[in-house]
Order: C-alpha cells, then sequence, then structure tokens
C-alpha cells in the first residue's frame, strides 16, 4: 500500500514536471495547473492557425504555384516556413542561399520533398559588429524573391 507521503511526493514530482513543460514560474498547485491550462490553449491555437496556412497552401496551390512563406519573429532570430503543395526540386538551395546572403545562421532546420515541400527552419543573426538587425518581414521578403527566381529558373529549364 503506498502511503499519503508517498502519493504526495508523486504528486509534487508531477506538478513540477508540468511546471518545467509549460514554463511556468508559478509556486502553488492551483497556479501552475492554470498555466499549464493557458499553455494547452496556446498550443491548440497555434496548431489551428497552422492546419488553416497549410489548408489555405493546398487550396492556394492550385491557383498559385508559388510556395508559401511564413516568417516569426523568435527570442533570437526567426522561424520560417515554406511549404508547396507539390515536389519542388532546387527550392532547398535557393532558400538556403538567401539565408547565407543575409548571413543567417541555420540553427535547426526539417525538410520534406517528397510529393510535397515543407521547409521548417530556425534561423538566428550572425552577431558580428557593424551588421544591421534583420526584421521578420525583410526575412520573408528575402526568401519569397528566392522563391521566385527559383521558379523562374525551373519554368525555364522546363521548356
Amino acid at each position: 500500500m503506498v502511503s499519503k507521503e508517498q502519493k504526495r511526493a508523486a504528486l509534487h514530482e508531477k506538478l513540477q514536471l508540468l511546471r518545467s513543460i509549460t514554463n511556468s514560474h508559478a509556486l502553488n498547485k492551483t497556479s501552475i495547473i492554470i498555466d499549464a491550462s493557458r499553455y494547452i490553449e496556446k498550443l491548440k491555437q497555434k496548431v489551428e492557425r497552422l492546419n488553416q496556412e497549410i489548408a489555405s497552401a493546398e487550396t492556394s496551390s492550385v491557383h498559385n504555384p508559388l510556395p508559401m512563406v511564413t516568417v516569426e519573429t523568435l527570442e533570437k532570430g526567426f522561424l520560417i516556413n515554406v511549404f508547396s503543395a507539390k515536389c519542388c526540386p532546387g527550392l532547398l538551395v535557393s532558400v538556403l542561399e538567401v539565408f547565407e546572403e543575409m548571413r543567417l545562421t541555420v540553427l535547426e532546420a526539417r525538410v520534406s520533398c517528397t510529393d510535397t515541400f515543407r521547409f521548417q527552419a530556425v534561423g538566428g543573426e550572425n552577431e558580428e559588429e557593424g551588421e544591421t538587425s534583420l526584421d521578420a518581414q525583410a526575412v520573408e521578403q528575402a526568401v519569397i524573391q528566392a522563391i521566385k527566381n527559383w521558379s523562374e529558373n525551373a519554368d525555364i529549364d522546363q521548356e
């Protein structure tokens, strides 16, 4: 039989785990659970937004063959997403060349190029003296321009 003290210790351990996962700074049980609830709601909203973006990209890909680009500002760098409902040979190289031109360092990346093209990367600015700070819009415009250039080259190659 498990004692009350063991149950209390197990509950405390689980609450601390929940607190660390949700980045909560709360100290009492109720506040930890409220923070976790808010965290879950934010995750649900993010999933819903991403699903809408994917659905939008899939429906618009019939009318607009160019991949969809989103860029979000993070604490140190950017989260860059590129999605296309069709395979895009050579696009990854074009996007990474833009990163190099903008002096963005790829800190983490996920790519899928089977039937569709999905690219998600966390890029951080190189912190060299004299460098100007980039914003998400500038990064997004540069990636979109790279996609347009890639598309024009891909069209020429197909002719």
